[in-house]
């Protein structure tokens, strides 16, 4: 169902809807009191049985999630070929660094842009163009040739950041929306389905590399290094990348629609629109009213007469930002948005530092890339799925179906501490391992950080902040995050190599205690992981109102002032 623009009554009904998004306002336009059509929109909303409805969000807010997680799966893949085509096999490692990160860095700038623009905005303004930027600069990326007036590599950095940009705005916003349209019961398993999009994205990139070396065959076999690829070797390569990195778009024009016909949160359009404030004041003298009965008819001291009065004066704070530093420079409030960015921040300098060891580990199961192109390239790929079947899918989806029966703050715990004895392990035992032996670590470690902290520290900033602030305080978090893998992909990528050279050591000497360094921040993730709130079951007002002490005007309205609801019920 898509609703336009028009009314039943003249005033209440709102523009947007469709088949992953209903428009939940509308369900209620008749009703003229605004706390009560406010109370009902989200009674339904909590209330409802999960179904194809959800199913289908989940699609739409996962394809931002797909898409990261594919270009993050295709640029690996990807650097490899245009290696062949730009520097004759021999990428320099500052390219290459460059190339990985620029993603990562549009993504801390996104992330605090669109997760502010959508508390400032509004939802529905700001969802769907943050796909266009992604869609736009991925486009842009397999247009891009050399040329002796640019530098190819600082051109592709440069839409590289811009995508970043793009899939950045697409955490807090695919976050806060599916949480505040998401059924109370499984809010936790929607939200970590949309996360766990992730991992089709990286199968599906690794799938299409395969199929184009495949294609390519001809051109590449028998072609023992950069050197001896010659003009077909070359178009070959040149080709693959493109459409590797290209067809990334295609899940985005898919959803682009739903994105951009989606209805205003209804918390949103409730808490924060400045319209609902006037409706309150249209309606202040009825309430005033109600309030002169209430006193009249209840004895002086009685405290439910002054726990009506005290109902119906109610008023949600503004949101500014004046008002985010006052809110959040409170510690009991404030320490819930630290232990948000630093979980997050403290998992993603080892999410990302975890690939330091993938050659080693593809090395184990033999599939290191020796040999020609085409084996070089084919088992790369191959190499890389089978450790994302092996750890990384299991990982997220154990942690869908039990996040709403186990909680969030459990998963992220033990996650923590399981994260911290297996980097330990790795670290301080890394000579004594076989390579078997550190396959089977580094496998498990992949499962535990996304049947851990990697799911719940999406799900919970989605959660335990005011509806004025979740977005801000979403994409405050996960920015913290991609500083966290930025740190990881640049100063302990680098610092893997420290004096290997000058003591005339192998390379990747100092990764054991690299691995050390990981297990001191798994350690701190535990202390930020007590800092946050567990929101299971609970709906987000409840939520609210317990570690933010925001009173839900609607939960106290009809008792406070005697509304007669009993038709409007009846529509739910």
């Amino acid at each position: 169902m898509k609703s336009t623009g028009g009314d039943i009554d003249g005033k209440n009904i709102t523009v947007g809807g469709n088949a992953a998004f209903h428009n939940y306002i509308n369900d209620f336009a008749h009703i003229e009191d605004p706390l009560e059509r406010r109370r009902l929109a989200l009674q339904k909303i909590d209330n409802t049985s999960f179904g194809w409805y959800h199913v289908r969000a989940i699609l739409v807010a996962g394809v931002g999630f797909l898409t990261d997680s594919y270009d993050i799966f295709a640029i690996n893949l990807g650097i490899s070929m245009m290696t062949y085509v730009f520097w004759g096999g021999n990428i320099p490692s500052s390219t290459s660094t460059l190339l990985r990160v620029s993603t990562s860095v549009g993504n801390v700038i996104g992330q605090i842009t669109f997760g502010t623009l959508a508390d400032v905005l509004g939802r529905k303004k700001i969802y769907g163009i943050e796909l266009i930027i992604v869609i736009s600069a991925t486009i842009l990326q397999c247009t891009v040739g050399p040329s002796p007036a640019i530098s190819f590599p600082a051109v592709l950095t440069f839409y590289r950041i811009i995508m970043g940009i793009g899939i950045g705005g697409d955490y807090p916003l695919s976050s806060i929306i599916t949480s505040e349209f998401a059924t109370t019961k499984w809010r936790g398993a929607i939200m970590g389905a949309v996360f766990a999009n992730q991992a089709f994205g990286q199968i599906a990139a690794g799938i299409v590399a395969l199929v184009l070396v495949a294609g390519y065959k001809n051109d590449l076999v028998g072609v023992a290094n950069g050197a001896e690829c010659g003009p077909a070797c070359i178009k070959a390569c040149d080709q693959m990348w493109r459409v590797l990195i290209g067809l990334g778009a295609v899940p985005g024009c898919i959803a682009l629609y739903f994105r951009l016909t989606i209805p205003e949160s209804p918390r949103y359009t409730l808490d924060v629109n400045t319209n609902h404030r006037k409706e309150e004041e249209d309606i202040d003298n009825g309430v005033s009213d109600k309030r002169e009965d209430i006193e009249t008819n209840q004895p002086a001291h009685s405290e439910k007469a002054q726990t009506a009065v005290d109902a119906v004066e109610i008023e949600l704070p503004e949101a500014s930002f004046k008002d985010f530093c006052r809110h959040f420079g409170q510690w009991k409030y404030g320490k819930i948005l630290l232990g948000t960015a630093g979980s997050w921040f403290c998992l993603d300098v080892a999410f990302y530092g975890l690939g330091l060891n993938t050659a080693v580990i593809l090395q184990a199961i033999g599939y290191a890339g020796h040999g020609d192109i085409y084996t070089v390239l084919y088992n790369t790929a191959v190499g890389n799925l089978i450790l994302i079947c092996a750890g990384s899918l299991p990982g997220y989806w154990v942690s869908v179906f039990t996040m709403d029966i186990i909680g969030r703050k459990p998963i992220q715990l033990f996650g923590f501490f399981i994260l911290t004895v297996l980097f330990c392990v790795i670290g301080f035992a890394y000579h004594r391992l076989t390579d078997k032996g550190l396959l089977g670590l580094y496998v498990v470690c992949q499962f535990f950080q996304n049947f851990g902290p990697n799911a719940t520290t999406f799900v919970i900033p989605g959660e335990c902040f005011p509806t004025r602030y979740r977005s801000t305080a979403h994409g405050l978090s996960a920015a913290c995050g991609r500083i966290g893998a930025i740190i990881a992909q640049t100063a302990l990528g680098t610092l893997i190599n420290y004096h290997c050279h000058r003591d005339g050591l192998a390379r990747n000497c100092w990764l054991p205690h690299v691995m050390e360094i990981f297990a001191l921040f798994m350690l701190v993730g535990i202390f930020t992981t007590l800092l946050v709130p567990e929101t299971k079951r609970m709906t987000l007002e409840e939520v609210t109102e317990k570690y933010h002490d925001e009173i839900d005007p609607s939960a106290y309205h009809r008792s406070a002032v005697g509304t007669n609801s009993s038709s409007a019920d009846s529509a739910i």
